[in-house]
């Protein structure tokens, strides 16, 4: 497509093209020296005269036109210039004020917040580490922006089911930048195995199966996106063109509005460590993990102050991980939170990102 730009460009190139023509004919042209020679006519001396004279008038004429041409072409790549310089300038202003709004909502979200102790930037991806520390408990945040929706992806330990392996070795094996366990599993004949709907590089794991009890599925989309919620058959989520994703327990926030905790999770554990992701509604990610010295309800945070704390910090959607001594946080390399098992579990799946 042209832009603005690129048309004022071609109309003054068309508009210079010909005083450019007519330069270059002045340039190759050599009027012809015509003499006439006929002696009944002109004088000896009287012919030649008459012929000079006449080309050195062709020749003022000649050079009065170039001049005109020149001075054309200065005043026309003079206007060029000045549009052109215009034009960019409107351009500028117009990018300027175009991301105003993104960038007054973002400084809205980041002051609930605070200031970022860590940064990582790059052309795919901006990670913003945050240290929170709302009262009853301790938690850390991630303000998440894909800029490409590759720099976000879900890794399976071993590539098979039935594995499980760290975050931390997960993050490594991947070369990725932070990461968080996702979701839940099953331990069966020594195996670990994703609960329910899994989806890895945009294939089903063993199958899908549809939502039961209060499981719910989170993941990404092709457009990089957070998708998430309860499905009851296939095509319900194919229409949402999953990347991947995984399964666990419960949505606490869908559409701006506090999905009601299932009694059962409220209270078993009531307090616990705990991983949750969700989005803003400019499609930044917020992931948030809570502390807590065990997972039996004596530590960490409840469901409920989670739910709070997300809604009071303006995100629209986001649904509860694995938590537990699964809870993991990595970030450059470091484990940023501290895992109640004393070290970090091996769970089979991890959302990792990559700058």
């Amino acid at each position: 497509m042209m832009t603005p730009i690129k048309r004022v460009n071609r109309f003054f190139l068309l508009l210079t093209a010909p005083f450019f023509g007519l330069l270059l004919c002045l340039w190759w042209y050599q009027p012809p020296l015509q003499l006439n020679l006929d002696v009944g006519q002109f004088s000896p001396i009287d012919g030649p005269v008459q012929e000079t004279a006449a080309l050195q008038k062709e020749l003022t004429l000649a050079k009065k036109a170039a001049s005109h041409a020149i001075d054309s072409v200065s005043a026309s790549a003079k206007l060029y210039k000045e549009t052109t310089t215009a034009m960019n300038a409107l351009v500028s202003t117009a990018k300027a004020q175009n991301s105003r709004p993104e960038r007054i909502y973002n400084n809205r979200i980041t002051a609930k917040l605070g200031i970022p102790s860590e940064v990582i930037s790059s052309d795919r991806i901006t990670i913003e580490l945050y240290r929170l520390n709302p009262g009853n408990y301790k938690a850390y945040a991630l303000k998440i922006k894909l800029k490409d929706a590759s720099a976000m992806t879900m890794s399976l330990a071993e590539s098979s089911s039935g594995g499980a392996e760290t975050t931390m070795q997960a993050v490594n094996r991947y070369g990725a930048v932070a990461g968080i366990n996702a979701g839940g599993f099953a331990d069966k004949a020594g195996q670990r195995y994703p609960l329910s709907t899994t989806v890895v590089g945009g294939q089903y794991l063993n199958g899908f199966q549809p939502s039961y009890k209060d499981l719910s599925f989170v993941g990404l989309n092709k457009s990089g996106q957070l998708i998430g919620g309860k499905f009851y058959s296939r095509t319900q989520l194919d229409q949402l063109e999953p990347k991947f994703g995984a399964t666990f327990v419960p949505v606490l926030l869908q559409n701006n509005s506090k999905v009601p905790i299932p009694e059962k999770w409220n209270l078993t554990p009531l307090r616990a460590p705990r991983t949750v992701m969700g989005k803003y509604k400019d499609d930044q990610l917020l992931v948030l993990v809570a502390d807590g010295y065990n997972e039996y309800g004596s530590s960490g945070a409840t469901l409920k102050e989670i739910q709070d704390k997300l809604y009071t910090m303006g995100v629209s959607d986001a649904y509860n991980l694995d938590g537990g001594g699964s809870s993991s946080l990595i970030f450059n390399g470091k484990v940023i939170n501290k895992p109640s098992d004393g070290n970090l579990r091996r769970v089979p799946t991890s959302f990792l990102f990559s700058e």
